[in-house]
């Protein structure tokens, strides 16, 4: 892994940043950059195959896909994976998956966190409802 000094120069030599063309200040174009790098196949693929996990990984995938679209959660999820890979290979760090349960409840936390952040923002009190 000493070959990419950062995450960041792993995934883009993956080819699963964006890639700017730009022309005058102006962004022509922005999609990942065409590769037939077959760890990037190999990375989407078990991407793919997280549709129906119940770990953290398959929770990620889900929301994402949701929220963007099956193409571009399948991307998301695959630079997500890179970077695990990464960390594991680079630092020699094991990955620990918490599940999916675990995953929710801290998205959930997070959503409530952001919302009243954004309702003492305005002046306002949120009181959570009991039902």
């Amino acid at each position: 892994m000493s070959a990419w000094r950062t995450c960041g120069h792993f995934t883009s030599w993956l080819g699963l940043c964006p890639h700017q063309d730009i022309s005058g200040g102006k962004v022509l174009r922005s999609s990942p950059k065409k590769t037939k790098n077959r760890a990037k196949i190999a990375l989407r693929m078990a991407a793919q195959s997280l549709h129906h996990s119940d770990r953290a990984l398959g929770a990620f995938y889900r929301r994402m896909r949701t929220r963007l679209g099956a193409p571009k959660a399948i991307g998301a999820t695959t630079h997500k994976l890179a970077r695990i890979i990464y960390t594991m290979v680079k630092y020699h760090k094991e990955y620990y998956d918490l599940g999916a349960e675990y995953y929710e409840t801290r998205y959930r936390e997070r959503q409530v966190k952001n919302l009243n952040h954004k309702a003492a923002r305005l002046g306002w009190t949120l009181v959570p409802v009991q039902g």
